[in-house]
């Protein structure tokens, strides 16, 4: 049997957001968590999460600061800031009208920096983060922008003033590198024209050096079609990985994406793509059999992953051997009928930065809580 670690409580409701990122800092010591008394209604402009640190050994969860930038996805971004792992954090919140992101330190409380941009993705060196339009993204995809913006294009199908930003961490300086317009002008298609376009679920690179995104447009029936692309950091040297169905990745290392995707010819799985090249190669074929939000042990050696619902609202927790080719389930956990669509639970698993344990939000027990499993047994 596995270890479930509870590591907070009611009555609020606590979570972190998205799989891409490690809410422990550097010590092992804390994670970081949202709070907030919503439960299943999508948050308003007015709806605040409080940010917050918990300490492991105790379970003590400390307030940090607040925000007005959230969704039940990907919560506010809030992550560790690399200049410091331990005591620096970063996360977005909104200001009058416009998103930003807030640099604060988790000993004094206060903020050291702002950020004129709201934070998608940050250089792992701490250089840059990539932004967005998270306004867009609130009308395109509910559940991953934020409320409280308007969308300065939002009657412009491709914008050439709108996509992907760079901002310098030193200096605050910020410049659009890659605009929608010039996306859906390389190699356009039918599917593509007459609809609205954006983009979404940017992640860089371990070495900074490329990142990639999910270029979107609407189909006719009202779901969307996507292309999974890569690029320079200065939006140079683009490259289309895969089109079509093209769902979670993670970055395996500095020139291989894995991806939920179907290439001509192949049912739909994980592939591991190189990037530049294209070429790819099929993963736990047979094995891992569902999309699910995947990302690679610090070590590289496993895949952590998850389930939607099945037919008895169960998801499952994976974790998968790639040397190996062998699948371990963890556990299931309940997923509650009335947390669904933009307000769902996904498991979203994450791992500590030393790969011995992983952190999950669940509401198997009622509330959203968040959870911690360790993995010694299986490693």
């Amino acid at each position: 049997m596995f270890s479930l670690l509870r590591v907070t409580e009611g009555p609020l409701n606590h979570f972190f957001g998205y799989y891409d990122k490690s809410p422990w800092n550097k010590s092992g010591e804390f994670i970081l968590s949202l709070e907030t008394d919503i439960y299943n209604s999508q948050p308003q402009d007015h709806d605040i999460a409080k940010v917050g640190i918990i300490r492991i050994s105790d379970g003590k969860w400390m307030e940090v600061a607040s925000t007005k930038a959230w969704n039940w996805q990907q919560g506010a971004m809030l992550q560790w800031y690399p200049e410091d792992y331990e005591n620096l954090i970063i996360f977005n919140d909104r200001e009058e009208n416009s998103f930003i992101a807030r640099i604060v330190s988790i000993s004094s409380k206060k903020e050291v920096h702002r950020l004129l941009l709201p934070i998608y993705a940050i250089d792992p060196k701490g250089r840059y983060a990539l932004s967005l339009n998270f306004a867009r993204l609130h009308r395109t995809r509910p559940g991953y922008g934020y409320a409280g913006v308007e969308d300065k294009w939002e009657k412009d199908l491709h914008p050439s003033e709108d996509g992907i930003y760079r901002i310098d961490l030193k200096t605050g300086d910020y410049k659009l590198i890659i605009s929608i317009e010039q996306i859906y002008m390389t190699d356009t298609d039918e599917s593509m024209l007459n609809v609205e376009h954006w983009f979404n679920h940017i992640q860089i690179s371990p070495n900074g050096e490329r990142f990639a995104f999910l270029h979107r447009w609407r189909r006719v029936d009202g779901g969307f079609w996507t292309r999974l692309i890569t690029s320079n950091p200065d939006g140079s040297d683009i490259k289309i990985l895969s089109r079509g169905l093209v769902s979670h990745y993670d970055w395996k290392d500095n020139s291989h994406i894995l991806a939920w995707t179907r290439f001509q010819n192949e049912d739909a799985g994980f592939f591991l793509i190189e990037d530049k090249t294209g070429r790819y190669i099929q993963v736990g074929k047979g094995k891992l059999t569902q999309d699910g939000h995947c990302s690679y042990s610090p070590c590289r050696t496993f895949i952590l992953t998850d389930t939607y619902p099945d037919p008895r609202n169960f998801r499952t927790l994976i974790l998968y051997r790639e040397s190996t080719d062998e699948r371990i389930d963890l556990a299931k956990f309940y997923a509650p009928p009335e947390l669904i669509g933009p307000v769902r639970c996904d498991l979203h698993p994450r791992w500590s930065r030393d790969g011995r344990y992983i952190c999950i939000d669940s509401a198997h027990e009622g509330d959203r809580q968040l959870y911690i499993i360790p993995l010694e047994k299986f490693l």
